[in-house]
């Protein structure tokens, strides 16, 4: 019976659909709206995130040919990051302590969003499921165990929850053009760097979206015509390096070769328009029922949601983010190659999700020149990171997998790097120390706030 439960409750933290309904459905009763706009604003938030999760599923079946094709196209061999392969593979031993970690975490993030200034509810369910097992791993190799792994585990995913978000913030409001909804997905760093490089490099750079056409190619306004037709160009010359015998013998079941690629090519840009679909009507009804949670439960807290949150606000960036953090990944493949360490692919699907994130970034602070280049710095970020990681993973660090994303990569080097020197002790009086020093700092604003208005009122 216990085993159910605990499965239960790991089903819905883990899905963003159920998750995030129930977020909805707290916020509409705390305002004491009628029945009939709860139980409205409740499905089609869950209808919304379900759009966004079918998307996602259609992209991911259509990368995978891509990323084989890709392989034996230039065979090259290593190892692939992947956060769902390596949580799976994690999840046989660590199961019971990532569920404890995860659950607790969240209560964690709700309490630090409430007394510190992390203002942030990170919603993304998958992704903290993911840096639960990431944190249970690292933690157990340090020598924790026992109620002092929950308790600092937890503490230490609740942080996160709440730190990624507030970082992303300056660039969400240049994004949006307005303060209402954080950014919950861990590759965080990726997309501040990407933000950075475009303010550094984009002065002058027009917006990705205010690219000019000439009038015999107005069809390529469409952003999704842009993609079907890019991605058909991708994917037939990765089909023609990979060959026609691979193919059909291995991935398309005997259909001709290149009107797979087509199809899957095609398939892709039909993902991207149901993500777009999604996040519309998810920022339809979310927003107005946070607004219960964060009047009533956590003052001025925002819902931190998934990357394609930003989809919307700049497609062609989207398209231009991908390509150019796959770049990245494959030029940070060749120089491992030649440096002789562990050869990190660039995973296709990773680099979709978070380099198409980092070009709305790039576009936001940068134009063309900050999608372009800060995704391409993205592609190498997240390329390097997992290999200063999977000495820190134990075991797990000898996986043909690891973790893809660049928070992951970042929060698991300093915790396994403190671990390694200070051990269990010193990871726990950092995260511990972390927290207070959060909440102190909160003190201090809050009674600075006061003074000056005394001040003023004097």
């Amino acid at each position: 019976m216990g085993e159910r439960i605990l499965k239960l409750v790991m089903d819905i933290l883990s899905t963003p659909a159920v998750l995030v309904s129930l977020i909805s459905l707290v916020g509409l009763l705390v305002l004491k709206k009628p029945a009939n706009e709860i139980v409205k604003g409740t499905t089609k938030t869950f209808l919304g995130f379900l759009v966004i999760s079918a998307g996602a599923g259609v992209i991911v079946g259509s990368l995978d040919p891509f990323g084989k094709m890709f392989q034996e196209a230039f065979n090259v061999t290593g190892v692939v990051p992947n956060n769902e392969a390596i949580v799976a593979m994690a999840l046989t031993e660590y199961g019971s302590t990532t569920a404890l970690i995860m659950f607790f975490g969240m209560l964690a993030n709700i309490l630090i969003a409430r007394f510190t200034s992390l203002k942030y509810i990170f919603l993304t369910g998958h992704h903290t499921l993911y840096m639960a097992c990431m944190l249970a791993v690292i933690l157990v190799v340090s020598g924790l165990k026992g109620a002092p792994l929950i308790i600092v585990g937890s503490l230490a995913l609740g942080l996160t929850m709440a730190f990624f978000p507030a970082i992303c913030q300056p660039f969400m409001r240049k994004i949006t053009g307005n303060d209402n909804v954080g950014f919950g997905h861990f590759s965080s760093l990726g997309y501040v760097l990407s933000g950075l490089v475009g303010k550094a490099v984009g002065k002058g750079s027009r917006s990705t979206e205010d690219i000019k056409f000439p009038k015999g190619l107005g069809f390529l306004r469409d952003s999704s015509v842009t993609i079907a037709l890019t991605m058909t160009i991708l994917y037939f010359i990765v089909a023609l390096f990979a060959g026609p015998t691979f193919v059909e013998k291995e991935l398309s079941g005997g259909t001709h070769y290149l009107v797979f690629s087509l199809i899957q090519a095609v398939t892709f840009a039909a993902g991207v328009f149901v993500i777009l679909s999604g996040v519309r009507l998810v920022l339809a009804e979310i927003v107005p029922a946070f607004k219960g949670i964060s009047t009533k439960i956590v003052p001025e807290s925002k819902p931190a949601l998934d990357c394609p949150i930003v989809f919307p606000y700049a497609p062609n960036a989207v398209l231009i983010g991908f390509f150019c953090s796959f770049l990245g990944g494959i030029v940070g493949m060749i120089f491992l190659g030649f440096a002789g360490g562990v050869i990190i692919l660039p995973g296709v699907v990773p680099h979709f999700f978070t380099g198409a994130t980092a070009g709305v970034f790039g576009n936001a602070t940068g134009g063309v020149r900050g999608a372009t280049i800060g995704s391409f710095a993205n592609g190498l970020l997240i390329t390097f990171l997992p290999v200063f990681l999977m000495p820190v993973l134990g075991d797990l660090g000898f996986a043909s997998t690891t973790f893809s994303d660049a928070d992951f990569g970042a929060t698991g080097i300093i915790l396994g790097n403190i671990a390694n020197s200070l051990g269990s002790t010193g990871v726990t009086v950092t995260v511990v120390g972390l927290i207070v020093l959060a909440i102190l700092l909160n003190l201090f604003r809050k009674n600075k706030g006061r003074n000056n208005s005394q001040h003023l009122g004097a």
